[in-house]
């Protein structure tokens, strides 16, 4: 790898990485040397480049661009430049699409250009004193290009400019302000480059109102009830996520209409490619049903106005929320929005806000460009029915939890594990986060035995993702031992672990699934216990696990029968044995270990004599395993037909008649 290049990636991360200068993994950065430019592909995060993410073009080629005549149809003549651009690759099966800005870098005769949209300096650029102010601080160090199309039109004007420049000062410009967009500074060496963006930076902040530190709020708890309505309400072909932020900076601009009004309109490009034109604001906020109420009011007129749903709301007092196919982009929606207002708090305190016109924000909205990213964005998204649900799977930190979780994960859910395990159970997701997966995977410590604690779990995942599909009551202990020596405390408190946390996992969780229902009628949702075979078939000096597994299955036939008007389905899966989980192999506190001390299997000497002894009870000669318990799962999930049930998977040991 060239020096250069890796000086390329060295500072395209330092400043990715930095929300104050670049935010959704925009910006763009290049080195060119006599013959060739590298510049970042498009779709590429400059927090994350890597060599493997630039394209390099022939500099002679791109400037056969210059020269040519295109169409007039600005849409067609953006193709073409885009088929001129990848004419220009060095290596064209490589799969990757030049940045469209391609044509801008290679303008500069600097050997590194860096394109950033500091928040500070777009607070400027989107003013209506831009260029005045653009002068004043920095002079004839500076170029300030009046806002043009991005594209091949950018490209033209930005020529003009520079050439006339260069005739005026007999050199470049080292920094070039695009009014409502963006900076590039230039330099033959990054070091230099990062003194331009400091000196540029501290001379912008001497001169614009201190900011607004965006300090948390409390999250409204009102909002509990009203995003799971909300999520429905705004989901069509697949469920989508809802992720709120709420803070001092965010509270300047909700509490009526008129302070809404200076956020309502995009003032860069970027604000118009991830979060659309429009924003819905409610003000009408005292209550949930006050919200919610507002929400299918204006609803279908915001849609019939523009043609889509809102991928931002806006809700006086509670905060804006955005509305996504993933947590992910969802984050990427609030960074932008959230650099909006901070970007319009200073401008209105350098001359007042400059939005965009009409006519501008219909080209980007229609640019070749963005329909590129929405297409790249759609085909990262899975085809599975399953993908983007929310899922809770409690006593997921080990055993058959853990597999539960780490197997939706992979099927691109969200996944909240739950367990009192929390160094465990932090790992897991430590562990499962840097596995592929479009869904996000988080831990919430949980004691299923307490009520208030399974119903904080739930209120966590509406304020994580704005809802819950899937509820998974897999949290089990079990205490061998016969009548004789079972304590009434050990008894108990097995109980409340088995049976009562099943109570409470299907109260709070069908509680939001109800919720959804009214914001979408005919979407199902599902509610599963994990039981066993023990709940099939008495389990001889097992009578404490078993009955509360018995009892389990009564609770979801009777659970099925008052919530399937709601479209919520409550199934159980009653697994053979797993013995190569902690619940039986545990050196310690296992099953194997347990039942050997209490001589429940005669004549065994030894662990091994135990695990024979069971596996010859089952037909198939073997235990239940992690694949046999999720298929079971994923069965009950995606049928619709099928409720109350309770499905044995236990290799034929125990069959229903």
């Amino acid at each position: 790898m060239k020096a250069e290049i890796k000086e390329l990636i060295e500072i395209s991360r330092f400043y990715g990485g930095n929300k104050e200068y670049v935010i959704a993994g925009g910006g763009n950065t290049s080195f060119k040397d006599e013959n060739t430019i590298w510049v970042k592909a498009s779709g590429q995060s400059l927090a994350e480049l890597t060599e493997e993410g630039l394209v390099a073009l022939s500099r002679n080629k791109l400037r056969e661009i210059s020269g040519k005549t295109y169409a007039d149809d600005p849409m067609l003549r953006e193709e073409q430049v885009k088929n001129d651009l990848y004419a220009c690759m060095q290596n064209p099966l490589e799969g990757k699409r030049p940045s469209v800005e391609t044509s801008l870098h290679e303008l500069i005769s600097y050997s590194f250009v860096v394109h950033l949209h500091p928040t500070v300096l777009n607070g400027i650029l989107c003013s209506r004193n831009a260029g005045k102010t653009v002068a004043s601080l920095f002079g004839d160090k500076a170029l300030f290009v009046p806002y043009t199309d991005p594209g091949y039109t950018l490209f033209k004007a930005l020529e003009t400019e520079i050439t006339a420049y260069r005739k005026l000062h007999q050199r470049d410009p080292k920094c070039i302000f695009l009014e409502n967009h963006g900076v590039f500074a230039a330099a033959d060496t990054t070091a230099e480059i990062k003194d331009i963006y400091r000196d540029l930076i501290g001379s912008a902040r001497k001169n614009l109102p201190e900011p607004v530190k965006a300090e948390d709020l409390p999250f409204n708890q009102v909002m509990h009830r009203v995003l799971p309505v909300i999520r429905m309400m705004l989901s069509e072909d697949r469920p989508k996520i809802i992720r709120g932020r709420h803070n001092t900076l965010i509270a300047e601009y909700y509490g009526s209409q008129q302070d809404f009004y200076k956020v309502s309109l995009p003032l860069t490009p970027d604000m118009i490619v991830y979060c659309k034109t429009k924003y819905l604001y409610i003000e009408q906020s005292a209550s949930a049903e006050r919200i919610i109420e507002s929400l299918r009011m204006q609803l279908p007129r915001f849609r019939t106005e523009y043609g889509y749903l809102p991928k931002l709301i806006i809700i006086k007092n509670a905060g804006v929320f955005a509305v996504e196919d993933t947590p992910a982009a969802a984050e990427t929606t609030l960074d932008v929005y959230e650099d909006l207002m901070q970007v319009s708090y200073y401008a209105s305190g350098s001359g007042g806000i400059k939005h965009l016109t009409a006519e501008q924000i219909a080209f980007i909205d229609q640019w070749e460009v963005e329909n590129y990213r929405r297409k790249v964005a759609a085909a990262n998204l899975s085809s599975d029915k399953l993908s983007g649900k929310i899922a809770i799977v409690t006593g997921g930190a080990r055993g058959f939890g853990a597999g539960i979780a780490e197997s939706l994960h992979r099927l691109n859910l969200n996944v909240v594990i739950a367990d009192l395990n929390e160094e465990t159970g932090t790992g897991l997701v430590s562990e499962l986060s840097q596995k592929p997966s479009s869904g996000k995977i988080i831990f919430k410590k949980t004691d299923v035995a307490d009520p208030e604690s399974v119903k904080e779990l739930v209120a966590f995942a509406v304020s994580e993702f704005g809802g819950l599909d899937l509820m998974i009551s897999n949290a089990g202990v079990l205490r061998a031992g016969g009548l004789e020596e079972m304590e009434a405390e050990v008894f108990s408190m097995t109980t409340n672990i088995n049976y009562n946390a099943f109570f409470y996992c299907a109260k709070y969780a069908s509680a939001v699934m109800k919720l959804q229902n009214s914001g979408k009628p005919g979407y199902f949702t599902d509610i599963v216990q994990i039981n066993s075979k023990s709940g099939l078939r008495g389990s001889n000096r097992n009578f404490t696990y078993a009955g509360a597994k018995f009892g389990g299955i009564g609770l979801t036939q009777s659970f099925a029968l008052e919530l399937a008007p709601y479209r919520i389905k409550v199934n159980a899966i009653c697994p053979g044995n797993y013995y190569e989980g902690p619940l039986w192999s545990d050196p310690e506190n296992g099953l194997f270990v347990q039942y050997l001390k209490t001589g429940k299997v005669p004549g065994a000497k030894t662990i091994e004599d135990v695990r024979k002894f069971y596996e010859d009870q089952v037909p198939l000669k073997r235990g239940c395993r992690l694949e046999d318990l999720v298929r079971a799962l994923l069965y009950v999930v995606d049928q619709e037909y099928e409720t109350g049930q309770a499905v044995p998977v236990t290799g034929g040991q125990v069959m229903l008649g």
